[in-house]
């Protein structure tokens, strides 16, 4: 069984995704299928013993659709533009573009005609009502002439894709939005053609001055406008894959045979060393060996400040080096890099379906077969009970102006869009601000959460030992203290070292030449700098040298979780620096926040109990569990959602991962090229843990966007349809002109398009 996803070409609307879902779930071999109208793919699980892409294509041609199958050659990603072939997006974009172009070129054609058309109609309707002179007989005849004329060019060409669909109808059984434009038009146009070919012969019968090229010219036109606005702003709701796609370098400066050459990115490998110039984009994934510089990753993480960046730090491809210059390993190439597995990650959530859709979905499958059986009886309804009251040409010429109002303005097209066009943008405005969305339904629930677990290292705090805090106790400077202990720990490969060192490496603290250097098991290490033996490491050590010193200061802080290096030489303590695990800057304020949205914040750590208290104190965290192992953390969530609560739980993605998959939502903090994109719903790079909050006000506001455009999809339909009807002509004398249902349905679509591109701008 293999899972593969292709754009399919000729979708127009709403209805086209359960054609071709039924008629694809109907062939042998078939596992299971998800066809999205917003992105225009489908998603389609199959046994390829049975069945092949080119095969599932053949099923669906003769309706009017096609599978877009890729090459071998784009399925490799050979090449840029053939790597954004494969994830689907340039390829599309491009016959988009071309598409939107030939929709624009017959709008604007048919325009100056619905113009003409409208006029002709508004001066009848006017006339009728005494506010202007009725036409003279010459202008009549004139425009009894030409609108025919007009009608068979809007029809025939403008309005070719809807005659298709009515002549798929006819042949296959298989109505979509299509069908309903196709009968309504072309019914209002056969009619009119009958009563302008045989006027004479059917005036005894019918009101042969009623006729409705002008309905055909205007409600096409309107529709084909709509439609045209809808497909220009869809291109614009893809355009965070867009603009990922463009970040990636197009080649690359590797030394080979002792000679930098410039080379396509295609064509660097595993190993290469890479010189990068100020100003260059990061071509491939890899560690720097040579040289330091700032590298600007916003948008790969959506931090807006460069990043520091030395030897042995991983760097990611898509980044720009903003300073100086630099040589890296290539560790990771083509689809391997970050920047590939985001592009394909976001492009499998935009096309994913989010479960509020499904109600959607169902509606959209039954929906046009029960809009063509509410329009013929209502043009029965008008022709039997009508006919009564007001007199079969009457009730033929109201039954007619009904049926095809119905159809006009029962288009789907809003509510098949109003939940993917939102997923799209949604997830596209994640991505730019360094929130990793898996899919729809990960978006959906994030909204419900109440509850967020947090575990302490990585997440609250930032994952490795810091310098936190110096106490000098003797004559010498802070800096002099911190240059003797880096110049000793520089010699040892403890994390604690590494904290010290990197301290003075920050700070621009020199070193010093050490001799006799010698390390003490369990308890520290000693050396001699400029003929003065020192010795550093813990208390212990002190306690050793049979050193007068008071440890209660030492037990403020070890009770706050920090670790002691003590400084000191063989008569006294000269200063000690503590230790820690900090605190990330922006934990505190992100659990404020999450408070603010109501949610609870619970932070699970296999730590001691006493710092993890003091650190959760400091951020103002609500609950906090200490020594637990990852099964226990996972316990901890069963008990949550048992008390009913909607959990998420933020870990690094690797110890966490048994509490990540039970939470609702697992979420992992990625840092740098080793984030697990696969190992949760949700991923935030750089390990932000305010990018939380920004994920949880994104998914509420993308939620609240879906909402909004299915209330007034259905609002639309419901009122529309029996508006149409004409149920409120007798006791208004309302009837919904065709023209104004064709400008509603095409302004439906459209809006809730605009709707969801509101999102873009809504600040999270």
């Amino acid at each position: 069984m293999q899972t593969q996803t292709y754009r399919v070409k000729g979708m127009h609307c709403a209805s086209c995704s359960a054609i071709i879902e039924k008629t694809f779930k109907k062939i042998e071999g078939v596992h299971s299928v998800e066809v999205n109208y917003g992105t225009e793919k489908a998603k389609i699980s199959f046994d390829s013993s049975k069945t092949n892409p080119h095969d599932l294509s053949k099923h669906i041609k003769s309706l009017g659709y096609s599978l877009d199958i890729p090459t071998i050659a784009e399925e490799m990603g050979i090449s840029p533009d053939e790597h954004a072939t494969h994830v689907g997006f340039n390829q599309s974009k491009k016959e988009k573009l071309a598409e939107v172009t030939d929709m624009r070129a017959k709008v604007f054609s048919a325009i100056p005609l619905a113009t003409v058309a409208a006029l002709v109609m508004g001066w009848d309707i006017l006339a009728q009502y005494g506010v202007v002179a009725e036409m003279s007989y010459t202008i009549k005849e004139f425009f009894h002439h030409l609108l025919p004329i007009l009608a068979t060019y809007v029809l025939f060409v403008v309005g070719k894709p809807y005659l298709l669909g009515f002549y798929r109808f006819l042949r296959y059984g298989k109505a979509n939005m299509d069908t309903l434009i196709g009968i309504g038009t072309v019914a209002a146009f056969l009619y009119s053609f009958t009563v302008t070919a045989f006027e004479e012969a059917l005036r005894s019968f019918i009101n042969v001055d009623y006729q409705y090229y002008d309905v055909t010219i205007v409600v096409i036109t309107f529709i084909a406008l709509g439609k045209y606005l809808e497909a220009r702003s869809k291109i614009k709701t893809g355009d965070a894959i867009e603009k990922l796609l463009n970040l990636q370098a197009k080649t690359a400066l590797v030394i080979r045979d002792g000679r930098e050459i410039e080379i396509s990115v295609n064509d660097v490998k595993h190993g290469d060393l890479v010189i990068v110039k100020p100003g260059a984009k990061i071509p491939v994934d890899g560690v720097i060996i040579e040289g330091r510089s700032f590298i600007d990753e916003s948008m790969v993480t959506g931090e807006p400040m460069p990043v520091s960046k030395k030897v042995d730090d991983g760097i990611v491809s898509g980044t720009i080096n903003t300073s100086g210059s630099f040589t890296f390993k290539a560790t990771k190439v083509g689809s391997e890099t970050l920047l590939a597995q985001i592009i394909k990650m976001v492009e499998a959530a935009q096309g994913s379906k989010a479960p509020i859709q499904a109600l959607a979905d169902k509606i959209s499958a039954v929906f046009v077969p029960i809009v063509l059986v509410i329009a013929f009886l209502a043009l029965g309804g008008w022709l039997i009970v009508g006919s009564q009251y007001l007199g079969f040409s009457q009730a033929l010429s109201f039954g007619l102006v009904s049926f095809v109002g119905i159809l006009v303005i029962a288009c789907p097209c809003a509510l098949g869009l109003a939940t993917p066009t939102a997923i799209i943008v949604g997830v596209g405005k994640g991505a730019k601000e360094g929130i990793l969305i898996k899919d729809a339904a990960t978006l959906e629930k994030l909204h419900k959460v109440n509850t967020v677990v947090v575990d302490k290292t990585g997440t609250i705090t930032k994952g490795k030992p810091t310098l936190v805090d110096i106490q000098n106790l003797s004559g010498l400077k802070n800096d002099e203290i911190v240059s003797i202990l880096a110049s000793l720990e520089r010699k040892s490969e403890h994390p604690i070292a590494h904290a010290i060192v990197n301290y003075a490496e920050e700070k621009n603290i020199s070193f010093a030449d050490v001799s006799n250097f010698e390390s003490i098991q369990g308890k520290g290490l000693k050396g001699t700098i400029n003929g003065t033996e020192y010795f550093v490491g813990n208390t212990k050590l002190i306690s050793d040298l049979r050193i007068s010193f008071d440890g209660s200061k030492l037990n403020e802080f070890t009770s706050q979780g920090k670790t002691p290096v003590i400084l000191a030489t063989k008569e006294k303590v000269l200063g000690f620096v503590m230790v820690a695990d900090e605190i990330k800057q922006e934990s505190k304020q992100a659990v404020t926040d999450l408070h603010q949205l109501g949610i609870k914040v619970v932070m699970l750590t296999g730590d001691d109990e006493q710092a993890a208290k003091h650190i959760a104190s400091s951020v103002n965290i609500d609950d906090v569990v200490a020594h637990v192992l990852p099964q226990d953390k996972l316990e901890k969530i069963k008990v949550l959602q048992l008390q009913g609560r909607v959990v998420a739980m933020a870990g690094d993605g690797v110890n966490d991962a048994p509490a990540l998959a039970q939470a609702d939502v697992g979420i992992a903090m990625g840092t740098g090229t080793d984030v697990a994109i696969e190992s949760a719903g949700i991923t935030l790079l750089g390990g932000d843990i305010s990018k939380l909050v920004k994920a949880i006000k994104l998914s509420k506001i993308t939620m609240r966007g879906i909402k909004q455009n299915l209330f007034w999809a259905f609002v639309y339909n419901i009122v529309g349809i029996p508006l149409a009807a004409g149920i409120l002509y007798p006791v208004f004398g309302w009837l919904l002109n065709p023209v104004f249902a064709g400008f509603a349905m095409a302004m439906s679509s459209v809006s809730v398009v605009s709707n969801s591109l509101r999102i873009k701008a809504k600040k999270i």
